[in-house]
């Protein structure tokens, strides 16, 4: 049997989609396992998520590093005494400095809610509803030096309904972010999607009812 990926899984909220990443890691035949959630606010709410799982939980507060570097030097060590293979960001509100990006190339991804490249950055929901876009969805990506910009490995689409809030539009998103994310690191974690000097590459990837993957499949 391959050994399952140790993933780590960085976070600085409530941890929603930590949770339906434990979900998914919870079946001994899913080829990842959660082996450390770390947060870079104490007392974030997805920490006691991990806790509550048996996971191994680390607080590392960027305030008490003098530059961004430093902090993420500090993230890379726990990393590595975690002997982890794989990083998934899930809320985690910290831009990563381009040395940590390039120390773990090909290795970490983040999710974002909406279909990218449309809408990166903040404030997304807003922005769909002032743009009057009738779909918009969440982007599983690898990580790159630039934001929201890395190849992308899966997507899903979302209705945007007459009525329509942020708050609705937020709800919704996230319920296919829960169902999305699994998906992209089971790929991921069984090596059907890797990063090559073109995009995502990938290799024997099943359809998916709802799921949009990145073109060249």
């Amino acid at each position: 049997m391959i050994a399952r990926k140790r993933t780590a899984v960085l976070i600085s909220g409530r941890g929603s989609n930590l949770q339906a990443l434990i979900d998914a890691t919870s079946e001994s035949a899913f080829p990842a396992e959660i082996a450390l959630v770390l947060s870079n606010v104490a007392g974030a709410p997805g920490l006691a998520r991990a806790a509550g799982a048996g996971i191994p939980v680390r607080t590392i507060p960027h305030q008490s590093y003098p530059s961004r570097e430093a902090f993420d030097a500090a993230v890379n060590d726990v990393l590595r005494e975690y002997r982890i293979d794989l990083v998934c960001l899930a809320g985690f509100m910290r831009i990563l400095s381009d040395g940590f990006v390039k120390a773990w190339e090909s290795r970490i991804v983040n999710i974002h809610p909406s279909l990218l490249p449309a809408f990166k950055g903040i404030d997304v929901h807003r922005r769909v509803l002032e743009a009057g876009v009738r779909i918009t969805g969440c982007t599983v990506h690898f990580v790159v030096a630039e934001l929201d910009s890395g190849p992308i490995i899966a997507q899903a689409a979302v209705p945007v309904v007459e009525g329509d809030t942020e708050d609705s539009i937020a709800a919704r998103t996230l319920e296919a972010e829960h169902r999305l994310y699994p998906l992209a690191l089971k790929l991921l974690a069984e090596g059907r999607v890797s990063l090559s000097p073109n995009g995502a590459l990938f290799t024997r990837v099943p359809h998916a009812s709802g799921t949009l993957f990145s073109p060249g499949l």
